[in-house]
């Protein structure tokens, strides 16, 4: 499964979210490591749901900007 994901500066950090799975975050010191971080949260949140019994969410790939 491909999921979208948010990172922003956060300091002197980066954090990471990803909205299909609330609550699933991840920081790191570049933005490399938070995307290591993130794939690594993401792959454990998975693993918590289906250990629980919880359909895995579908992502929903749409990203976008805009200009303003």
């Amino acid at each position: 499964m491909r999921y979208a994901i948010v990172i922003e500066k956060a300091g002197d950090n980066y954090s990471a979210y990803v909205p299909d799975l609330p609550g699933c975050i991840a920081t790191g010191a570049s933005v490399a490591e938070t995307e290591r971080e993130i794939a690594s949260a993401i792959r454990f949140h998975l693993d918590g749901l289906a250990e629980d019994g919880i359909a895995l969410p579908e992502p929903v790939p749409s990203a976008g900007f805009i200009e303003v």
